[in-house]
């Protein structure tokens, strides 16, 4: 038996005309291994009117080059939406960017540089590699289609010119030869069709139907990102412990969609936070380290929905009618109550606190914009600049900075004010700072700015009789993030597809193999010739047909070889 990977010289008594025709043989035989359509040429048409101009132009759209530059110009585009604020995303980000980059405005609103993913020149990208994509797969498929119900090719009128090749001669007849070859190549998976004097056998189908299925899958990738784009909606909300939210849009602190949602696609549900659990590291290196939050809720799906108890945990969001609500962060909130100079409770309520260290140290702002008046009787409004630390350090031990997360030691320092403050004029606040533009101090016996550290439970008296300000307790807070993203699944499953077409056209080899049997010779014995060819030069089909070749010649060893075995079993015989 013999092998070889690559084909021999031609024979120098081979008719030129009758070499070039069976090179063609050849070549057909191994021709349309793949889906992919030819290639058009890149020249412009001439003289064909403006129906072969748009021929022209729909088969340059929807070659695989044109597809790959749309993809690379469809990822450079996308660097400016990272590097730019959007407004969509951060309104405020967007007019900070203005104020700093003032040269740049006109240019960057002229260029759509704020709403990159809605912009025209990127919609124009996204929809041409979508046409581009879907004009790539629908002649891939039918071609593919038709390879699937059609039939592996005859073998070539030369074997030995493909790139791996063996040959070898038997006693054994061409039938029961090409019936053995058929039988082994069944076996191992491959798809056979006997004609004349050889099988014809072809395998590796999976590797083109890889390749569909990872262009439809960016085709799927490409709608998710669409769908959710179009109609997402992402809303932040902060709940004080023992409050609660309904899925409202004015209920929401900030909030944000698509273009095509509508308020009426919020699906109804309420949930209340009933507690809120945090641990941390208590010692070592890593003290203050966060080990554990939980949110405690009870909610009810619907506008009657039965209450049910939940946990939300970070990355373990609660999932209701298709919205998750995440938990974002926490915090304090002290409650304050404040009393006028008649000795009413004209305040009291829980203010948040906004964190602005690892050890949850927080500033905020007390509000009091009704029901007080002064030792004259005149309307007046109050307010109080805050710091908050769960865990003082203690006196002269440095500033109003927090040494634990936990409430420790907490303190609330209070610093006091009265006049205006703005509220009246309905332009939007900062509910965390105080606007005192249009206040004034309350003054100490030396002349300074009012302000005290109050420990829970103690009482700050405002000068001049003007009332009181009392450190009740603290509550807890926590942020939840409700979203809708109605095509994550879709874009899921497209990543996961992708993934495994992607492998599967990379590692898996289309691939034919002929084996002919044919008696020739004036002793009678028969040639066996089998020889395959791939879609690419590769080890692994010259190592298959080698094991392909030994399975077969074992069923139809060489003359030699068959005596050989014959004289081995009757030695045995004497033996026994």
């Amino acid at each position: 038996m013999s092998t070889t990977d690559k084909a021999p010289a031609e024979a120098p008594n081979e008719a030129p005309d009758e070499a070039a025709a069976e090179a063609a043989a050849d070549a057909a035989a191994g021709a349309q291994l793949s889906t992919a359509p030819a290639e058009e040429a890149a020249s412009a048409p001439v003289g064909i009117g403006v129906i072969g101009w748009a021929r022209w132009f729909w088969r340059q759209l929807t070659s695989m080059r044109v597809a790959l530059i749309l993809l690379f110009l469809l990822s450079l585009g996308s660097i400016p939406g990272s590097l730019v604020p959007q407004t969509q995303v951060d309104p405020m980000k967007v007019a900070d960017w203005k104020q700093k980059h003032e040269f740049w405005v006109p240019v960057a609103e002229k260029l759509q540089l704020f709403d990159v993913y809605s912009s025209v020149w990127f919609s124009a990208i996204y929809i041409l590699l979508f046409v581009s994509l879907i004009g790539c797969i629908v002649p891939r498929t039918w071609q593919f289609v038709g390879q699937l119900t059609g039939r592996p090719p005859g073998a070539p009128r030369v074997l030995k010119r493909l790139p791996a090749y063996a040959t070898w001669r038997t006693e054994a007849s061409p039938e029961e030869v090409l019936a053995e070859g058929k039988a082994l190549l069944r076996k191992r998976g491959f798809r056979t069709e006997s004609g004349g004097d050889a099988v014809a056998a072809e395998k590796g189908y999976l590797r083109e139907a890889g390749n569909l299925a990872f262009h439809i899958a960016l085709i799927v990738m490409l709608v998710a990102f669409a769908w959710g784009q179009l109609f997402k909606s992402e809303g932040g909300k902060l709940v004080l412990r023992g409050k609660g939210f309904a899925n409202t849009l004015t209920q929401y602190d900030d909030f944000k969609s698509g273009t095509l949602f509508s308020s009426d696609d919020l699906p109804p549900f309420s949930f209340t936070l009933d507690r809120f659990d945090a641990s941390y590291e208590k010692s070592g290196p890593q003290k203050g380290t966060p080990r554990d939050f939980k949110a405690h809720v009870t909610f009810s799906e619907g506008a009657h929905g039965e209450p049910k108890k939940a946990e939300i945990e970070v990355n373990k969001p609660l999932e209701i009618d298709g919205s998750k609500i995440f938990l974002l962060g926490h915090g304090y909130a002290p409650v304050i109550s404040v009393t006028d100079p008649s000795g009413k409770v004209i305040y009291k309520d829980a203010v948040p606190m906004l964190p602005f260290d690892s050890n949850l140290s927080s500033s905020g702002a007390v509000k009091v914009p009704d029901g007080y008046r002064n030792q004259k009787g005149e309307k007046e409004q109050l307010g109080f600049n805050a710091m908050f630390v769960p865990t003082f350090a203690g006196e002269g031990k440095g500033t109003m900075l927090s040494q634990f997360p936990a409430l420790d030691f907490p303190v609330l320092a209070l610093s006091a004010y009265h006049g205006s403050l703005g509220v009246d004029a309905g332009l939007p606040q900062n509910v965390y700072q105080l606007n005192t533009s249009k206040m004034q101090e309350f003054k100490n016996p030396e002349g300074q700015l009012f302000k005290q550290r109050l420990l829970p439970g103690e009482t700050m008296t405002l000068p001049d009789g003007a009332g009181t300000v009392k450190f009740e307790g603290i509550e807890r807070w926590a942020t939840f993030s409700v979203t809708q993203q109605p095509a994550n699944g879709l874009a899921l499953a497209g990543a996961v597809v992708a993934i495994g077409g992607l492998a599967a056209s990379l590692f898996i080899q289309r691939r034919r193999i002929w084996v002919r049997a044919v008696r020739r010779g004036e002793d009678g014995t028969t040639v066996v010739e089998l020889a395959g060819l791939g879609r690419s030069e590769s080890a692994k089909l010259a190592e298959e047909l080698s094991v392909l070749c030994a399975a077969l010649y074992e069923r139809a060893p060489s003359p030699a070889q068959a005596g050989q075995a014959e004289n081995t079993e009757e030695e045995e015989g004497e033996r026994a």
